[in-house]
């Protein structure tokens, strides 16, 4: 592990994130535009990937990546894919621990009735590094008395 060093350009804070190529193939992540959150990440694969109606797929990056200490990345969707294609990751968030450091591999679900192609080189999904806090669980008789209480799914309306 290295210590996180922010850097400022811009007005940004910047972070060195550690990334090896496990594949020569592979494409480092990209930003689509100079504000975005999110990192895009390739499809880093063999011919196509065909992904059958209501089915997932595991598509490689060809990446392992070291998120900064205390932080984790998330992979979400691309909006894009999502709604114009249906394919979002089958996990909706996933989570790749600070010391994991296997290949990011995106399990691509298709929530449509159409067969959906992906090939290398294929936007697949975003990359956000988000900050996580580690906790202590504090067993008690009884939790704090609040107006909602133990109402659940739908009880403060739609």
């Amino acid at each position: 592990m290295f210590h996180v060093i922010v850097k400022i350009r811009k007005g940004k804070m910047i972070m060195d994130v550690k990334i090896k190529k496990l594949n020569e193939n592979a494409v480092i992540p990209t930003k689509g535009s100079e504000n975005a959150a999110g990192y895009d990440l390739y499809a880093c694969c063999d011919g196509v990937v065909v992904i059958n109606p209501h089915e997932t797929e595991k598509i490689g990056t060809g990446l392992a990546i070291e998120p900064p200490e205390g932080y984790f990345g998330a992979i979400v969707a691309r909006s894009g894919l999502a709604t114009k294609y249906g394919l979002r990751p089958a996990n909706c968030l996933g989570v790749c621990d600070q010391d994991y450091t296997g290949e990011y591999i995106i399990s691509l679900h298709n929530d449509t009735d159409d067969t959906q192609i992906i090939t290398y080189g294929d936007r697949i999904a975003q990359l956000i590094f988000l900050p996580y806090i580690d906790v202590e669980f504090c067993e008690v008789i009884e939790l704090d008395s609040t107006q909602r209480g133990s109402d659940g799914f739908g009880s403060t309306g739609k």
